[in-house]
């Protein structure tokens, strides 16, 4: 029987998302990758176990995560049901609905129709009567936004989930959103954005925007799929993400400019006696930067390794510019 380590909280530094009482681990463990049918159900559960007792409080999910869609959320719930089920209340659960998740014009986008029905399947995925957090997991301009507005009003007065973020929404829909929301007396807790040393799309308005109206931000992606380790210093492995058909993350993204980068981050990273991985979480969790991050992790090792960064975050200035030159190239 799964008995969870009694110090899990110990050491962990808590962080504030935005205006609100919540707090999560500054490192999420994401399901986005890897906790599908298609893996071992063996190693997704000890992950999983591995991030609780290491202090980690948050795990995010979508409707479409896993293959086949949905297999993450059922992994997820085993485990919820076998191991973690006395524990429910010492975790933050978010889930998602926005993207294609069944056939037909009711299983995608925004519509009021498809984000209840789509939370409903979740939570019996999951085996819960609530989730934690509830994102709209991108824009969708074909619905007016007072009907996706009003789909998550229902989904909160119900009680279906305790909060509601966004994601993938840029600086001037969020605006648009968040005023809606407070037309309806609801607050966006989270925004989740793609987020890390090769993609800051973010820094500038959509940062701004959230700060302004006390909504905290929290990146996907901070390893850019896996990009930002070791794995990739000597070019791509036989067996990686990059050969994988089920990825986005293909070969030509490993440029002999990007790998030259890489190599000279691997190098900062080396000086401050971190893996590449672990500045790269340091960097994007910098004042200035994400408030969280959301980390995937094939095993357990992945995600220790992850959450090492925890132990040395902040960043000299000469750090900070060497590590600007470099992306600057």
């Amino acid at each position: 029987m799964y008995q969870p380590n009694p110090d899990r909280y110990r050491d962990m530094p808590y962080v504030r998302m935005g205006a609100s009482g919540v707090l999560i681990a500054p490192i999420a463990l994401g399901l986005w990758q890897n906790f599908g049918e298609d893996y071992r159900y063996d190693v997704c559960r000890d992950t999983i176990l591995t991030a609780f007792d290491a202090g980690v409080n948050h795990i995010d999910l979508a409707n479409n995560y896993g293959n086949p869609s949905g297999s993450a959320e059922r992994t997820f719930g085993r485990v919820l049901a076998n191991e973690l089920a006395a524990h429910r209340d010492e975790l933050f659960i978010s889930t998602k609905a926005g993207y294609a998740m069944w056939p037909g014009p009711f299983g995608d986008r925004g519509s009021k129709k498809y984000l209840i029905a789509s939370l409903d399947q979740s939570l019996k995925r999951m085996g819960l009567t609530y989730v934690d957090l509830f994102y709209h997991h991108r824009p969708d301009d074909d619905t007016p936004i007072e009907e996706t507005a009003e789909a998550l009003e229902q989904i909160v007065r119900q009680g279906k989930a305790l909060y509601i973020g966004l994601s993938n929404y840029n600086a001037a829909q969020t605006h648009q959103m968040l005023t809606e929301l407070a037309s309806r007396g609801l607050h966006c807790l989270i925004h989740q954005m793609r987020y890390s040393m090769f993609a800051r799309e973010a820094e500038g308005a959509l940062f701004g925007e959230l700060r302004a109206h006390g909504v905290a931000s929290i990146a996907f992606s901070p390893l850019a799929q896996g990009l930002l380790t070791n794995k990739y210093l000597d070019g791509v492995p036989t067996e990686s993400r990059m050969n994988e058909k089920t990825t986005s993350l293909k070969p030509e993204a490993l440029t002999p400019e990007r790998l030259s980068q890489l190599q000279a981050l691997n190098r900062i990273a080396q000086a401050r006696g971190q893996s590449l991985a672990q500045l790269a979480l340091a960097w994007a969790l910098r004042i200035g930067g994400a408030d969280a991050l959301i980390v995937g992790a094939r095993n357990p090792e992945q995600l220790i390794d992850s959450l090492g960064a925890l132990r040395q975050v902040r960043l000299s200035a000469d750090e900070l510019t060497a590590i600007e030159s470099v992306l600057a190239r």
